[in-house]
């Protein structure tokens, strides 16, 4: 586990070249989507390559790269009943060209095969001020995860990765909190300058209480 997206990232991309076997790459499409199309908005001038760059909490990233074996974590609820929602951790067994086929390491359905078709899934945040889709498999490489992710989730071995500070509050304790018993628990720490260090800040905010 890791507190950002972008250390996550690199660790999922490096861990994903040690595994051998064929990797493919899936590229999404990225439209922008106005209401109404006799109208000159900010939709009618983003291109194609802008939107490309855009990531985003709940949206895959524009370059997914995946290889059988490798362990992915779902972005959407797909079906609920089978157990596929949004968080539910899930191991690729087959890459289709429109469909992965995979099975399922977390909640009630473990061992369950199951498929996941490409989909238009639009931006949860509010923030982001374009209106676009983006068609790709709802999924994200999790060898690793951020803190905030793993909520929820109970573990028997964690490894935790401060390359930074913890930024927000009670998210050191969220953290440590995942695993179910101290030896499964493994922390490195990494001061400014990459060096190793043995103690970190836990970000509390009083006001809280």
């Amino acid at each position: 586990m890791a507190p950002k997206n972008s250390i996550v990232d690199v660790i999922n991309d490096y861990v994903l070249d040690l595994i051998p076997g064929e990797e493919k790459t899936y590229f999404s499409c990225d439209t922008p989507c106005n209401d109404n199309p006799n109208a000159g908005g900010p939709d009618d001038i983003h291109t194609q390559e802008f939107l490309n760059t855009i990531t985003t909490s709940g949206l895959p990233a524009h370059k997914l790269r995946l290889k059988v074996g490798a362990p992915v974590m779902l972005l959407r609820n797909i079906d609920q009943n089978m157990g596929l929602c949004n968080g539910t951790r899930l191991i690729i067994t087959k890459m289709g060209t429109y469909v992965l086929e995979a099975k399922v390491l977390s909640g009630t359905n473990v061992g369950q095969k199951v498929f996941i078709p490409r989909l238009s899934l639009t931006p949860s945040d509010k923030k982001i001020p374009i209106n676009f889709q983006r068609r790709l498999f709802p999924v994200s490489l999790s060898f690793a995860m951020t803190i905030s992710k793993s909520q929820g989730q109970s573990v028997n071995h964690v490894g935790i990765y401060l390359q930074q500070l913890v930024f927000s509050h009670g998210l050191l304790y969220v953290a440590m909190s995942r695993v179910t018993s101290r030896k499964g628990l493994k922390i490195l720490l990494l001061s400014e300058d990459g060096d190793d260090i043995d103690s970190t800040s836990n970000v509390v905010y009083k006001e809280v209480f």
